[in-house]
């Protein structure tokens, strides 16, 4: 299963400050990806380029390859800046608006939509571990490869979609980040693609066992409510390779797993890479 990616060519509406060119270095730029709110897209820049997105410098390999990601919510145009020779330029790049489907329920007990005040401290502790471990910046480059469904053998049955959102009494809660897949406890959960462990959380609050992987520059695969995890912090592992098993653990109604990718805190929509089929 491959992810799908689209050529996008564009020609450059941009404001270049520095020393004037006789002929526009930037006259073309093509990134490859999928352009819509939850998407992403890999480019090709020149060695010893800079390229910023707001206050972050992006890593380019060493021939010049870079990727960027757009958020749930990212607003259109997505603007991102290139350094070459003394001349900045800004880019401009268009993304589909998405809709996401939207569930409202009322009526319930308060302790169902409200933590108790005692587990707040380790909720906050829990997430701010999480988001160090996606502000990883790493040179990996498995990010470039092919990326496969994370379930061995039955690719288990979809029961939660990217970017969808309850609204509990009336109060809006996260919008889902991830797919989930339902499928017996104890099916092994696959590496979709190559990395480096990079977060590993055998009980967290809301998403039990939960492991990270690094795939580089920015971006990674989490898996949440894991039954067993069956690598460590650190290890390197290979697209395919057994991580652990599916479970129900943290708060779940049911086994399944909580697939998700992000580009560091940038939430990405997991179909975008692979899909059951």
């Amino acid at each position: 299963m491959r992810r799908r990616r689209f050529a996008f060519l564009f020609a450059l509406c941009c404001v270049i400050a520095g020393p004037a060119h006789a002929q526009d270095p930037f006259a073309e730029f093509q990134l490859t990806g999928v352009f819509d709110q939850g998407g992403y897209a890999i480019g090709q820049a020149r060695p010893g380029d800079r390229l910023t997105v707001g206050e972050r410098a992006l890593r380019l390999t060493t021939d010049g390859r870079f990727l960027i990601g757009f958020h749930r919510d990212e607003s259109s145009p997505f603007r991102f800046s290139l350094m070459r020779d003394g001349a900045t330029t800004d880019y401009a790049l268009p993304l589909k608006a998405r809709e996401y489907a939207i569930q409202r329920i009322d009526g319930l007990p308060p302790k169902q939509v409200t933590p108790p005040a005692e587990v707040l401290a380790r909720i906050r502790s829990e997430a701010e571990a999480a988001w160090i471990a996606r502000d990883r910046d790493s040179a990996l480059t498995d990010f470039e490869g092919r990326f496969d469904w994370p379930l061995q053998g039955d690719p288990g049955v979809i029961t939660g979609v990217y970017g969808s959102q309850r609204i509990l009494n009336g109060e809006p809660r996260q919008p889902h980040y991830g797919v989930d897949i339902a499928a017996p406890t104890g099916t092994p959960v696959l590496a979709p693609a190559g990395g480096v462990v990079s977060f590993i959380h055998e009980d967290m609050y809301f998403s039990g066992g939960t492991l990270m992987i690094d795939h580089g520059h920015g971006l990674a695969s989490t898996f949440l409510h894991m039954e067993t995890i069956e690598v460590a912090l650190g290890d390197a592992v290979a697209r395919g390779q057994r991580i652990g098993t599916l479970g129900a653990s943290g708060r779940a109604t049911g086994p399944h797993l909580d697939w998700r990718v992000n580009w560091f805190q940038s939430r990405l929509d997991p179909m975008h890479f692979a899909s059951p089929e």
